[in-house]
């Protein structure tokens, strides 16, 4: 038996880097398969060039996205999510919440980079929407991935980050800056899959020093919060932690009950609008349990 990280997931075929740097091609034990870029697992070799994962071993994190019918695993072992979005084209306020509570549910960092401020006439209307995440406390990085995404780096030392965001936004853009082997190790990758697939169609694991590693993930145009319940919700938006448990009703759905702790810090402006919309329409989406 031996020991390895996940450093590319592709449907059900995964590539383990071994201890001596080794990739090896590894197909799950069993049909269903819950294994996640970043992993930690207990593999064993089938042959020269071919293993089976036997074992996950016990993760720190979980990032996954999740619909009625299906779940999306993202990246495990995670300390960081960074989140791309760009002055151009325009992002999603609804995206960009949806994967904060994802990592708040998780105790993940989050860190969101605006990308491409290069583009001057764009940035002052993409500063504004962001304004709402930093009010939160919320950290956001200015940059341009083709001038300065050395500006990022600082940012990564001791951690496992995933970078999330929806095409077009640059991430591919970062990676290549930040990790100039990266085509070359995408190469690698590809080739101990047997697949000539873009690195964009699964997450791909950089190594950037022996104690940082960037998570490149498909950009992404949904981000489904079905595995969290109500309460793991409420919890997730940050703002409404100081007031749950004071509503009158225990069961209160923040909604037109009288005395809701919720809506009248909305209404005295400790909550922002948009948030809140974004809370219905997300609990409203809910199987009933």
């Amino acid at each position: 038996m031996m020991e390895g990280r996940v450093v590319a997931a592709h449907g059900r075929q995964y590539v383990v880097q071994l201890a001596d740097g080794t990739l090896l091609p590894c197909f799950p034990r069993g049909k269903k398969s819950d294994v996640a870029c970043g992993d930690r697992v207990d593999i064993a070799r089938t042959s020269s060039d071919q293993g089976v994962i036997e074992a996950i071993q016990p993760r720190t994190s979980l990032l996954y996205r999740s619909n009625e019918i299906k779940q999306k695993l993202i990246a495990a072992n995670v300390d960081q999510l960074i989140i791309v979005v760009a002055t151009e084209p325009g992002f999603s306020d609804e995206l960009v919440t949806r994967a904060l509570l994802a990592a708040e549910s998780e105790e993940i960092e989050v860190l969101i980079v605006l990308n491409k401020c290069d583009l001057s006439d764009k940035l002052d209307a993409a500063r504004q929407r962001l304004a709402m995440f930093e009010k939160l406390g919320y950290r956001i990085l200015q940059l341009s991935a083709l001038e300065h995404a050395e500006d990022l780096r600082p940012t990564l030392y001791g951690k496992t980050s995933v970078l999330v965001g929806q095409s077009g936004m640059g991430k591919s853009t970062l990676v290549n800056a930040l990790f100039p082997e990266a085509q070359a190790a995408t190469r690698e990758i590809s080739s101990a899959l047997d697949s000539g697939k873009h690195t964009t169609t699964h997450a791909t694991l950089y190594n950037l020093d022996p104690d940082s590693q960037l998570i490149d993930s498909p950009g992404l145009q949904e981000f489904g919060l079905g595995h969290l319940d109500r309460q793991e919700i409420e919890l997730a938006f940050r703002e409404f932690r100081p007031y749950l448990g004071h509503c009158r009703f225990r069961d209160c759905q923040h909604n037109r009950e009288p005395d809701c702790a919720l809506t009248a810090a909305l209404q005295a402006g400790e909550i922002d609008e948009r948030r809140f919309a974004t809370y219905h329409r997300i609990v409203g989406t809910l199987r009933a349990p």
